[in-house]
C-alpha cells in the first residue's frame, strides 16, 4: 500500500478509473453508431467510405474544431492547448490537410495549411457531438442524479482554481511518456472561470484534474507519473518475470517495453535471464530504482496535501469522497491495476483495448462503470514516435 496516503487509492488513481470507464462507454457508443473499419474487421455498413475508428480524445483535440469552412494548423493547437495526430486523422480518413487555397504564397509553411472534414468525418462529428450529454444521462440514471452532481461540483470547484490553460483531454505523450500542457495563464475571473469549467463535459473535467497532477508530479520528479505508476510500481528488488508485466500492470508489452528501455537507460531496471524458467527475463529494481519507487509513493502523498493547502480542504475531500463512491474502496485485488493509464499500440486507428483483467475480481469493480472486470486502463499515453495509441474499447457485459 502507498505510505502517507492512508491506505487509500491515490487521487490520480480515482480520477483516471472514471475516466477510463466514461471514455470506454463513449467509445463503445460512437463504435455502435458510426460507420468505420477496423484492421480485424474490415468496414461496417454504410454508404461513406468508412473512417478508422479512433477515440473520445480525437474529437476533443482535433475534429471537434473543424468546422465547415476548415481550420490552420496553428489555429487548431491554439484553441485545443495540445496537439494532434494530424497524420493518423488524415491517413484515417477523419480529415484532409492542404494549403489554403486562398494563400497567394506558393509554399506557405504547414501550420497555415488548411483541416477540413471529409464526409467521413463530418458523419464521425454528427456522431461524437451528442454522446457526452447522452453519456452522462445514462450515468445519472446509473448513479443517481445526485451522486453526478456532487461529483461534477467538485470537479469544477477544482479545476476553476486552476490558472493555466489545459486540454479538454490528456494529452499525446513524448518520449518518456512525460505530460505535456501550456503555460498560458488564465486572466479571467474566478466567477467566469467557474461558469467555464461547469459547461465542460465530465470527461473534460476528469482530465484536466489528472493533467494537472501529472505536470505537478513531473516538475519534481526524474519519472513520468504514467511510468512510475504503471511500471516502477508493480517491480521489486527480487524480479518480477517480464512476460508478466503487462497483466500486473494492465498496460500493453509494447508500452511495458518502451517503458523498460528508458528506465534501463537510467540505471533504474536491470533485464536478465530467469534461473528457474527457460527463455525467460526477469526485471528488477536496482537501487536507484528503489528509491525513485519510494519517492513516487511519497510525491503522491505530498501532492495531495499540496493541493488540500492550495485548492480548500472541502473541495479536495469532496472530489476524493465523490470519486470513491464511483470506484469503490480500495483492496488488494483493485491494487495491481494501473494507477494512470497506459495504453496498447494499435496501428488501427486511436484507440485502446479495455481488457478483462485477472486482476481484478467481481467483488472490486467499479460499482456499475461498464464492464465489470474493466482494467483501470490507460489514459491516451504515446511515446516519442508513436501519436496512436488510444483507446480501443472491446465489447463489456451490460
Amino acid at each position: 500500500m502507498i505510505p502517507n496516503m492512508n491506505d487509500r487509492l491515490p487521487l490520480p488513481t480515482l480520477l483516471s478509473q472514471v475516466l477510463v470507464a466514461f471514455t470506454v462507454e463513449f467509445d463503445n457508443e460512437a463504435e455502435r453508431q458510426m460507420p468505420h473499419r477496423t484492421t480485424s474487421h474490415g468496414s461496417s455498413s454504410g454508404s461513406l467510405p468508412a473512417p478508422w475508428l479512433v477515440s473520445l480524445a480525437m474529437w476533443e483535440n482535433c475534429m471537434r474544431f473543424v468546422g465547415e469552412e476548415g481550420i490552420s494548423v496553428s489555429t487548431l493547437e491554439e484553441l485545443a492547448h495540445t496537439r494532434t495526430n494530424l497524420n493518423g486523422m488524415e491517413r484515417w480518413r477523419y480529415i484532409k490537410v492542404a494549403p489554403n487555397p486562398a494563400d497567394p504564397r506558393p509554399k506557405p509553411p504547414r501550420r497555415d495549411w488548411l483541416i477540413r472534414a471529409t464526409p467521413g468525418g463530418r458523419k464521425a462529428q454528427e456522431i461524437w457531438r451528442p454522446l457526452f450529454g447522452t453519456i452522462e444521462k445514462r450515468w445519472k440514471a446509473r448513479f443517481g442524479e445526485d451522486e453526478l452532481d456532487q461529483l461534477t461540483e467538485s470537479l469544477v470547484a477544482l479545476i476553476s482554481q486552476f490558472n493555466t490553460e489545459l486540454p479538454d483531454c490528456l494529452p499525446i505523450l513524448g518520449y518518456g511518456l512525460f505530460s505535456r500542457a501550456g503555460d498560458k495563464e488564465k486572466p479571467a475571473s474566478a466567477g467566469r472561470k467557474e461558469d467555464e469549467a461547469s459547461r465542460l463535459p465530465l470527461s473534460a473535467m476528469l482530465s484536466r484534474a489528472l493533467l494537472a497532477f501529472a505536470i505537478e508530479f513531473e516538475r519534481e520528479s526524474d519519472l513520468s507519473l504514467a511510468i512510475s505508476a504503471n511500471v516502477v510500481r508493480v517491480l521489486d528488488e527480487n524480479g518480477v518475470r517480464a512476460r508478466d508485466l503487462p497483466r500486473l500492470s494492465g498496460v500493453s508489452k509494447e508500452l511495458i517495453k518502451v517503458s523498460l528501455g528508458w528506465l534501463g537507460k537510467r540505471r533504474c531496471v536491470v533485464v536478465e535471464p530467469d534461473p528457474t524458467a527457460e527463455a525467460t527475463k526477469l526485471v528488477r529494481l536496482t537501487s536507484k530504482g528503489r528509491e525513485a519507487q519510494k519517492a513516487y509513493r511519497q510525491l503522491l502523498g505530498v501532492i495531495e496535501d499540496r493541493w488540500v493547502a492550495r485548492f480548500g480542504k472541502d473541495a479536495i475531500r469532496n472530489l476524493r469522497e465523490s470519486l470513491q463512491r464511483l470506484v469503490g474502496e480500495p483492496s488488494e485485488a483493485v491494487s495491481v491495476v494501473p494507477r494512470i493509464g497506459a495504453l496498447p499500440r494499435r496501428l488501427a486507428g486511436l484507440r485502446s483495448k479495455a481488457r478483462r483483467a485477472s486482476a481484478l475480481s467481481d467483488d472490486h469493480a467499479p460499482r456499475g462503470l461498464p464492464g465489470r472486470q474493466l482494467a483501470q486502463r490507460a489514459l491516451f499515453l504515446s511515446w516519442w514516435r508513436a501519436a496512436f495509441e488510444l483507446f480501443r474499447p472491446v465489447e463489456y457485459d451490460a
